[in-house]
């Protein structure tokens, strides 16, 4: 069980890696187009990831608690939106295509502000299959090791684009392609140190579960609504982002259902 957890929580940083790698292979950055449609598909898997991984598990554990069943998701899923709200106005960073920082004021580059803004999103992720393996190795029923694998894959998959989007931007910005394959690898290595620390805090409070289930699912939907769904709709309309949310979200929803 603890190997499988271990493997299971590096496969989504092996996507980002993976992803980041593009830098070596890609001459020019990425298109507006090619952009709007990863980002969408990005934007799908984490809904789908959110709903049937997270949210619909956390119900189901707390289903002892009758009509009441919704509460822990409710609340743990408006603590994680809170939570990457927090995060939001604490730390400095800048969002693709965009010209003004968030957060507060400060002096850091805009390459390291790039960063940020993806390492910021990427914590929930790491939280997300942190915590469903977590419920895997305490042995709880409606999380299988192949429903915990469906999630690592289904982040990974979604992860894969993410490095090349922050990577080949890197490199544009004027950075060498090592130093930017480096930035996208650290945008992602969150994931693994997020999934380890909420697995260690699950196995303490193993009660808080279906909290930690839909805080995760409650963090994962802010990115998705605050700067996913914007970074896709961006620019000269088109509907790419559109279908390839839905795509995402059909990809995850199917790996979910028929591995879990």
């Amino acid at each position: 069980m603890i190997q499988d957890a271990f493997w299971g929580i590096l496969i989504p940083f092996l996507g980002t890696s993976l992803g980041a790698g593009c830098v070596f292979f890609l001459k020019n950055s990425l298109s507006d187009g090619i952009q709007r449609a990863l980002t969408g598909f990005a934007a799908g898997v984490m809904v789908a990831a959110s709903v049937w991984s997270l949210l619909i598990p956390a119900m189901e554990q707390a289903a002892d608690l009758g009509r009441l069943a919704f509460f822990p998701a409710a609340v743990g899923f408006w603590l994680g939106i809170l939570f990457l709200l927090l995060l939001d106005h604490l730390i400095p960073h800048l969002h693709q295509n965009s010209l003004q920082a968030e957060g507060p004021k400060s002096q850091l580059q805009r390459t390291t502000m790039m960063v940020l803004a993806v390492t910021l999103h990427n914590i929930p992720e790491g939280m997300a299959v942190g915590v469903v393996y977590a419920g895997y190795l305490a042995g709880t029923a409606q999380i299988t090791a192949a429903g915990a694998l469906a999630l690592s894959l289904g982040i990974a998959i979604q992860n894969f684009p993410e490095g090349a989007i922050i990577s080949m931007p890197l490199r544009a910005e004027g950075m060498k392609k090592g130093r930017a394959f480096w930035g996208g690898v650290l945008s992602g290595i969150v994931e693994p140190i997020g999934a380890v620390l909420t697995i260690l805090a699950a196995g303490i409070v193993v009660p808080a579960l279906p909290y930690l289930l839909s805080f995760a699912a409650g963090a994962m939907l802010y990115v998705v609504v605050e700067e996913l769904i914007p970074e896709m709709s961006q620019g000269q309309h088109s509907n790419v982002g559109t279908v390839f949310f839905a795509v995402g979200f059909s990809v995850m929803m199917v790996l979910d259902v028929a591995l879990g």
